[in-house]
């Protein structure tokens, strides 16, 4: 994928963009599944041991829930296991409700992830230059991260919008009306209510965000995977595609938390009057730990997920490549 330099006409824009939108699609899928298990469960017991084995296999999950000895006036948990969990929801919530919610974010990652993702080989090798010859500079790849990160959401951000929406509607108590009943009636009440240009409400921070995490994300991965395939005895294969991922998923957080940790007090709190303004303060009056409270828990998350997401993309684009040169 984009570690490799001498891939630059192996595929279409075309097949990378749709395994690109597939890869996230599917990682959105497995998330949304194991978000809703856990928020059933009320607390998990999942250990980032578990969250990466379940993300090298794309179907496993190893999440255990202790459970109290019945007797004494004890009761046994609701939900056994991740297997009961399942069972559980699906016998009383029909099988529908283990993707509750999936259909905007779905949206989100076919656009999104399409986008940052399939421009991100085409805009590195633009960069560079058509001249150029071996691996491209770590300051490149970050750069052309940036670029497809901040072009992608600018076109996907009606999706963000719609997503964090239902989001917030999801959260509503029993009886509460909710303003849309779907992601598609979303965006039509977006636009009747508020305007075309409310779809893209928040794109300025959104923006930023993403833009420093896909270049994290996929800097990362293209830099760790070049580095690994140097190693004696290791080839492209599942193997070193599951490290470049896990180092992926790692840098991504070390970037990520204190973005997101500005973002949440911006948001909470309209005492900052800037950006710059939060983070100094963030700093002064809580030390640079501030940033990374919740670390090991945002590792498994965005690790997992990006293990996920790039062994799913590599296989698509091995597929891909071979219809097309058929």
């Amino acid at each position: 994928m984009v570690a490799d330099s001498k891939s630059k006409s192996d595929i279409s824009f075309a097949g990378t963009f749709a395994s690109s939108a597939f890869a996230a699609c599917f990682a959105e899928l497995r998330r949304s599944f194991y978000a809703m298990v856990a928020d059933s469960k009320s607390k998990s017991d999942i250990s980032l041991a578990g969250t990466f084995a379940s993300s090298a296999f794309a179907a496993c999950f190893a999440e255990l829930q202790k459970k109290p000895i019945a007797g004494d006036g004890l009761t046994l948990p609701k939900y056994k296991g991740m297997l009961g969990t399942v069972a559980t929801i699906g016998r009383e919530e029909g099988l529908a409700a283990l993707w509750k919610g999936i259909v905007p974010g779905l949206h989100r990652q076919c656009l999104f992830g399409g986008l940052r993702i399939g421009l991100y080989e085409p805009v590195k090798n633009l960069y560079v230059g058509k001249d150029f010859v071996g691996d491209a500079p770590l300051s490149k790849k970050i750069l052309a991260g940036l670029t497809t990160g901040a072009l992608a959401i600018m076109v996907a951000n009606p999706t963000d919008l719609v997503k964090v929406r239902l989001q917030a509607e999801g959260k509503l108590p029993p009886g509460v009306p909710r303003r849309y009943s779907g992601a598609l009636n979303a965006y039509s009440t977006i636009v009747k209510q508020e305007g075309f240009g409310a779809l893209w409400t928040g794109v300025g921070p959104n923006v930023a965000r993403n833009a420093i995490i896909n270049a994290a994300e996929l800097a990362s991965y293209d830099q760790v995977k070049q580095t690994i395939l140097k190693i004696p005895g290791f080839t492209d294969n599942v193997f070193t595609h599951l490290l470049s991922g896990l180092g992926a998923g790692f840098v991504a957080v070390c970037i990520g938390s204190p973005v997101d940790v500005v973002k949440s007090r911006m948001m909470g709190d309209s005492a900052y009057k800037s950006t710059i303004d939060c983070f100094v303060k963030t700093l002064k009056n809580d030390g640079p730990l501030a940033f990374y409270k919740g670390f090991i828990p945002n590792f498994g998350r965005l690790g997992s997920w990006n293990v996920i997401m790039f062994l799913t993309l590599e296989q698509a684009k091995k597929f891909v490549k071979s219809i097309e040169s058929s």
